[in-house]
C-alpha cells in the first residue's frame, strides 16, 4: 500500500496508448505504475512495493509469460495477470502452468470488470501475506502459536460485536440492523444482506458468524461477480487434477474448506443463470461436487450473501431465479446509506481516525468543528468505505500535532454547499441556458447536472457513474454528448 491507502498495479505494455488508456481507468482507485519494457519493469519492482502486475503478452523483449516467470522466481508475492488482444491457448496454458498468472484479461476489455478482477487481485494479495504470517507462527511454535491464533479469534469475536463492533451513535438507524442481526445470529438460517457499496456488509457478515455457533470454525468470502461461471465453480466447489485446462492439482474449494462454518457470497446478484441453477442444489441438497470427480460430498456450511441490486425486481424480470432468492432469504437485512445516518458521521469519522492514527503511527488533536460541518454536509455516494479514504487522506495531509482543518479535505467535499436558488448563472457557463424548447432545456439542465457531480467527485468519473446512475461507458457517452470529455474543473477546457 502507498500512503494513499491504495494498492499499487504495474502496467507493462509497449504501447504508449494503452498503458494511458489503462492509467486514466485505474488511477482513480488504483496507485499505478507504468513500464513500456521489462526491463524497465524490473528496475520499477527492485523500487517500489508492487501488489499487482498486468502485462501484455506480445511484446519485442521477451514475451508477457516469460517475464512473468521471472516474475515468480524473483518475487514470488505478486499477483501477476496477463492483458492481450491475442487469445492463444498455448499462451493461456503457459501463463497458467509457468507464470502461475491469477488472470488472463483479453482485449477488448470492459472498465468495470478490469477493476473488479484488480480489486480481487489485490484481496488476493492481502490474504497471501496474512496466510504466510499465521504459517510462520505455526512453525516457529505451535503450542504458542495456537494459543495465539485461539487468543486472535477471541479478540476478532469482540471486534465484530454487534453492541461495540458496529460503530454507530445512540439512536442510530443502525441500532435496528444491529437488532436484527443479534436476533439471526445464533440460528442457522440463510441471511441476505442488501445495500449500497460501502455501507458494510461484509462487516455485519462477520458480526453474523461471530455472533453465531459456528464463531470458531472458518469463515470464508468470495465474490462472485469477479469470475466467470467456470473459475467460479472451481472456486466454490474445487476441481480434480486434469479436469480443465490448466488443473495441474487438486483444488479444494471454499465451501469444502469452509466446512462446519460459514460462507459469504458477496455480490450474489451478478451470478448467470446457469450457475444459479448449480448454486441452488448446493443450497437444497448441503451436496457439492468438483469440477472433474464423479461423487458428490457432502459440506455443512451456513450461507450469507449480499447484494447492492434490488434481488426481488430481479426476480420479476425473470434474471433471478424465485427459487434460489427464497433460498437465500431466509431473512433480509437492508443497510442503510451513510448519507441517511447523519448521527453517526461524528462517532465514524472519530472512529476512523483513532484506527488510521494508530496504523500510520501519526497523532493529530482531531478533526476541527468546521471541517466536521463539511464532513456532515457530503452526500458520501461512496458510504463508509469513502468516509474511510477521505479520513486517511485528511491524516496524511495534515500537521502532526494539529487539528484537521478544513485545508485539508478534499475540494468537493471542502467546499460549502449552496441552495440551488442561490447557485450563480455562472455555473451554466459552456453548457447553454434554459431557453430554447423542452428538449433543449432538458438537455442543458441533465449537463450540469453531470458537470456538477463531477466536480463534487473531483472529477472521479466511477464514483459520479455511481450517484448518477449510470455505466462508465454511458457517462463517457454523455460526456462526449455535451462536449465535457475534455473540460477538467479545475484546469477549464484541455487538448486531446
Amino acid at each position: 500500500m502507498t500512503q494513499s491507502g491504495l494498492p499499487t498495479i504495474l502496467i507493462v505494455d509497449d504501447e504508449i496508448r494503452s498503458l494511458e488508456s489503462l492509467r486514466r481507468i485505474l488511477e482513480d482507485e488504483f496507485e499505478i505504475l507504468t513500464a513500456s519494457s521489462t526491463r524497465e519493469a524490473e528496475e520499477m519492482l527492485s523500487q517500489h512495493w508492487v501488489q499487482v502486475i498486468l502485462c501484455d503478452q506480445r511484446m519485442p523483449e521477451r514475451s508477457g509469460v516469460e517475464f512473468l516467470t521471472l516474475v515468480k522466481e524473483r518475487w514470488p508475492d505478486v499477483i501477476r495477470m496477463i492483458i492481450s488482444g491475442y487469445a492463444d491457448a498455448h499462451d493461456i496454458i503457459d501463463g497458467i502452468n509457468q507464470a502461475g498468472i491469477f488472470q488472463y484479461v483479453t482485449k477488448p476489455w470492459h472498465p468495470d470488470h478490469l477493476l473488479l478482477t484488480l480489486h480481487s487481485a489485490c484481496r488476493l494479495f492481502q490474504l497471501q501475506r496474512e496466510n504466510e504470517l499465521l504459517a510462520v507462527e505455526l512453525r516457529m511454535a505451535p503450542k504458542a502459536a495456537s494459543a495465539v491464533v485461539d487468543k486472535r479469534k477471541a479478540q476478532v469475536r469482540r471486534a465484530y460485536d454487534f453492541n461495540d463492533g458496529i460503530v454507530r451513535a445512540a439512536g442510530s438507524p443502525m441500532d435496528d440492523v444491529c437488532g436484527a442481526l443479534a436476533q439471526v445470529a445464533p440460528f442457522d438460517v440463510p441471511v441476505l444482506l442488501i445495500g449500497s457499496s460501502g455501507t458494510g456488509k461484509e462487516l455485519a457478515a462477520r458480526a453474523l458468524h461471530y455472533g453465531s455457533l459456528r464463531w470458531n470454525k472458518a469463515f470464508v468470502v468470495e465474490n462472485c461477480g469477479a469470475l466467470p461461471d467456470e473459475l467460479l465453480e472451481s472456486e466454490l466447489f474445487g476441481h480434480k487434477k486434469g479436469a480443465f485446462t490448466g488443473a495441474i492439482d487438486d483444488h479444494i474449494g471454499l465451501f469444502e474448506r469452509a466446512d462446519g462454518g460459514t460462507v459469504f457470497l458477496d455480490e450474489i446478484g451478478e451470478v448467470s443463470p446457469a450457475f444459479q441453477v448449480k448454486l441452488l442444489r448446493v443450497l437444497q441438497e448441503g451436496e457439492i461436487r468438483p469440477l472433474g470427480h464423479g461423487r458428490t460430498r457432502k459440506v455443512d456450511v451456513r450461507i450469507i450473501a449480499a447484494t447492492n441490486r434490488d434481488l426481488e425486481q430481479e426476480m420479476r424480470e425473470g434474471r433471478f431465479r424465485a427459487d434460489l432468492f427464497y433460498r437465500l432469504a431466509g431473512m433480509i437485512v437492508r443497510l442503510p446509506d451513510l448519507k441517511d445516518r447523519p448521527g453517526d458521521l461524528p462517532v465514524l469519522v472519530q472512529t476512523l481516525l483513532d484506527r488510521a492514527m494508530g496504523s500510520m503511527g501519526k497523532r493529530v488533536q482531531g478533526v476541527s468543528d468546521e471541517a466536521m460541518a463539511r464532513l456532515s454536509a457530503y452526500g458520501w455516494p461512496g458510504n463508509v468505505r469513502e468516509l474511510q479514504n477521505e479520513i486517511q487522506r485528511m491524516l496524511v495531509r495534515g500537521v502532526e500535532g494539529r487539528w484537521l482543518g478544513v485545508d485539508v479535505l478534499s475540494p468537493h467535499i471542502a467546499a460549502p454547499a449552496r441552495p440551488l436558488a442561490e447557485e450563480s448563472v455562472e455555473t451554466m457557463a459552456g453548457l447553454g441556458d434554459l431557453t430554447g424548447d423542452l428538449k433543449e432545456r432538458v438537455c442543458a439542465m441533465e449537463a450540469r447536472i453531470i458537470r456538477e457531480t463531477l466536480i463534487r467527485h473531483r472529477w472521479n468519473k466511477s464514483q459520479a457513474a455511481r450517484e448518477l446512475g449510470l455505466s462508465r461507458v454511458g457517462l463517457r457517452a454523455k460526456l462526449e454528448r455535451y462536449g465535457l470529455e475534455n473540460v477538467h474543473p479545475l484546469r477549464g477546457a484541455v487538448g486531446r
